[in-house]
């Protein structure tokens, strides 16, 4: 037998692979998001930092101020604007978000897909495997005679086929019965493998079943395989929708051709069907469909079997299977839903994101699986389409046919890419599941590619962006949780670091306004932004999640980074570093305090600012009374150390003489915090008449039942 397999021919594909690998090529490379929001963002910061420092410069020269002064007093302030740790922290927050979502079985190939994950608002899944166990066991055999039963479950070749009356059907009574049995198991490529008494697979999922049913009935795959041995093979296609293989026939002078595949691929290459005594029988195909119907809507996957003896001499190619092939009968198998996929959808429904299941099973088959998942109702038949209904759908409505639908079945790699791309025309951002060759250019045109660890393929892991090591819809649904986290926590970074910012430079932009002496110096603002990023700014990529991350809906993809809500409090918060900071210079001045003891003052107000808003920035809804001090230990360790370095600063002679910075006493110190502390209270003022604000003019989102299309928050 093995001489035989060494010496057996496959017909590869070649053309199926070069129109993979074109369509692959010609997908679009997206740019994420957040890629995006950034790039527009410092775009927009950069041109108002330079226009703000030349306008410093010019400011000075007009004033009559020394030239080489002015221009370090406006290189002063666009160093201060300009957020130095903004990139290291975008990046090592997304590293973090890398390392939660490994732990929650979702490798990421490509650092923005983290973030990416948490602007999805539709996921369009595979069923076999993600939403459903890809655990296949044969439930029913169907001939055109007669309807059996197969008793026993999982991959244990443990059970029996009984005939309408319950009794054990014998094959060798029954040529169709055995030779769809025989079918099911010699045009297979799969293995069974027992170990320590638990039986296991090798290769597909569905060809296991028909192997399992095999021998059930008394039929073992290896019998099959030792009787019929195979010589020649023409592999599935997705174009083909079946599989052949050429066998070895009961005398020297015939062959045997054996296929398996979609019902309406295999019913077209048939001119006969296969009676209980092996004779021909006119091919009814009404009553082959009504029977597919019939299990289908059971959520069975259901395929086709046909055999057909050829001469020993002939050549074995695709005219070979594609006309007088003998239909024998049906594989009807159940691969029901993950309990955490059915748990996993429900999330995402109440969350805004619309879950669309992609199949290349019947569409009474996943029509009844999807409403096992919560995907569509009882009365929801509209919302199911299939690679025909997609291929008549005219060009200027398949966009908002595709945003109706929730299910698509029979569907070809090229429709997948058509349906990626109608979704991203109508601004969606688009999660993208699969495993195989043929799933490529859609895992590359989706804004996030995500492949199968278990059942990928090489080929598909490469062109996606994240990989499940559970092939599981549910680890999907947690790395959204983690992708809208990693956002979050970015947002919240931002927010935080561009008051002090702004504030800096809007400090020296005034002191060239008014000609009067820095309250900061160049090299003071230096160690702010140097010493906070690390010690503060960096610990909100350690933020815990809120609660609410997944109840919130989908954000705008077209709504910029910051809101005007946000963009007010970074102003709001700005003005109080600014006030803040001249009050507290002139006032140290005004009481007999050194240059440099009022300079020291300044500094540290800054940095108390700083540090007791990065408390409220934990959150960008709650005040820090609510959520508390303590929920990020990574927060205090940055507050402890940046207080050892204000410390340092202040008091460290060496520090006096480098930064210009002199001791202070206990009366500024409770001025310091008197102030930080002022700021925070106008930060929870503010946080609270918006939350105000937003309970009185919007109702609260309780999405229960499946979505088409998802709500974006704008």
């Amino acid at each position: 037998m093995r001489s035989r397999e060494r010496s057996s021919t496959t017909i590869p594909s070649t053309r199926g692979r070069l129109r993979i690998h074109r369509l692959v090529g010609a997908a679009d490379v997206l740019a994420t998001p957040l890629t995006a929001k950034l790039t527009s963002f410092s775009r927009v910061l950069t041109v108002a930092i330079v226009v703000l420092a030349a306008a410093t410069f010019a400011i000075g020269l007009v004033r009559g101020q020394d030239a080489p002064e002015t221009f370090t007093a406006a290189v002063a302030l666009a160093v201060g604007a300009i957020p130095e740790g903004l990139p290291a922290v975008v990046n090592i927050t997304m590293a973090i978000g890398v390392a939660r979502m490994a732990r929650r079985r979702a490798v990421i190939r490509r650092l923005p897909a983290v973030e990416t994950l948490g602007s999805t608002t539709v996921i369009c899944s595979d069923k076999t495997g993600t939403l459903t166990a890809n655990q296949m066991t044969v439930r029913h055999l169907w001939t055109m005679h007669s309807l059996y039963t197969v008793t026993g479950s999982g991959y244990a070749p443990e059970g029996a086929v009984h005939d309408p009356t319950g009794s054990v059907a014998p094959t060798d009574s029954d040529e169709a019965l055995r030779w769809t049995i025989v079918a099911g198991a010699g045009c297979n490529d799969a293995h069974l493998d027992r170990q320590d008494g638990r039986w296991s697979v090798v290769g597909d999922p569905t060809e296991a079943a028909m192997l399992v049913v095999a021998g059930k009935a008394g039929l073992g795959p290896d019998a099959v395989r030792a009787e019929h041995p195979r010589v020649g093979t023409i592999p599935f296609s997705s174009e083909r929708q079946f599989m052949a293989t050429l066998h070895a026939g009961s005398h020297p002078s015939e062959r045997i051709v054996l296929a398996k595949g979609a019902v309406e691929r295999i019913l077209e290459r048939c001119r006969y069907a296969m009676g209980p005594d092996g004779g021909l029988l006119p091919l009814d195909r009404d009553s082959v469909h009504r029977a597919v119907e019939d299990l289908a809507r059971q959520g069975l996957r259901v395929l086709a079997t046909a055999v057909r003896t050829i001469d020993a001499e002939a050549v074995f190619d695709l005219p070979v299977v594609s006309d007088d092939m003998v239909f024998t009968g049906l594989h009807a198998m159940l691969d029901p839903p993950r309990q955490a996929a059915v748990d996993a959808v429900h999330v995402c429904h109440v969350a805004g994101i619309a879950v669309k299941m992609i199949t290349g099973d019947h569409a009474a088959t996943a029509a009844a699986i999807a409403r096992q998942l919560g995907l569509i109702g009882e009365a929801d038949d509209g919302l199911v389409l299939t690679g025909q209904d997609l291929d008549a759908i005219p060009v200027e409505e398949l966009a908002e046919a595709v945003g109706r639908a929730r299910v698509f079945a029979r569907v070809s790699p090229e429709q997948k890419l058509r349906l990626v791309g109608a979704l991203q025309e109508r601004g969606h951002v688009v999660a993208m599941t699969g495993d195989g060759v043929n799933d490529a250019p859609a895992l590359r045109q989706a804004d996030i590619g995500v492949a199968m660890g278990h059942g990928g393929t090489e080929v598909a892991k490469e062109a996606a962006d994240m990989v499940l090591t559970d092939d599981d819809f549910a680890t999907i649904e947690a790395a959204v949780e983690e992708g809208r986290g990693v956002f979050d926590n970015l947002t919240k970074f931002i927010v935080w670091v561009l008051p002090t910012s702004l504030g800096q430079g809007l400090v020296i932009l005034a002191a060239i306004v008014f000609g009067t002496t820095l309250p900061i110096l160049p090299t003071q603002i230096l160690w702010i932004n140097m010493t906070t990023a690390v010690a503060l700014g960096l610990m909100l990529a350690f933020e815990p999640k809120e609660p609410d991350t997944m109840s919130r809906p989908p954000r705008d993809p077209t709504r910029p980074l910051l809101t005007g809500a946000l963009v007010t409090r970074i102003l709001l918060v700005s003005g109080l570093i600014v006030g803040g900071a001249w009050w507290l210079f002139e006032w140290e001045l005004g009481n007999g305090a050194g240059v440099d003891e009022a300079r020291t003052s300044a500094v540290n107000l800054v940095v108390a600012v700083e540090l007791f808003y990065l408390f409220s920035c934990r959150s960008l809804t709650s005040s820090v009374w609510r959520i508390g001090f303590f929920g990020n230990r990574w927060i205090l360790v940055g507050v402890f150390v940046q207080t050892l370095a204000q410390l340092a600063i202040t008091y460290v002679p060496a520090m006096n003489t480098l930064f210009q910075t002199a001791p202070i006493d206990a009366g500024a110190w409770l001025r310091i915090v008197g102030l930080a502390t002022l700021a925070v209270l106008v930060v929870a003022v503010d946080k609270s008449l918006r939350a105000r604000t937003a309970r009185g003019t919007t109702t609260p989102r309780r999405r229960r039942g499946p979505v088409a299309a998802p709500t974006v928050s704008r």
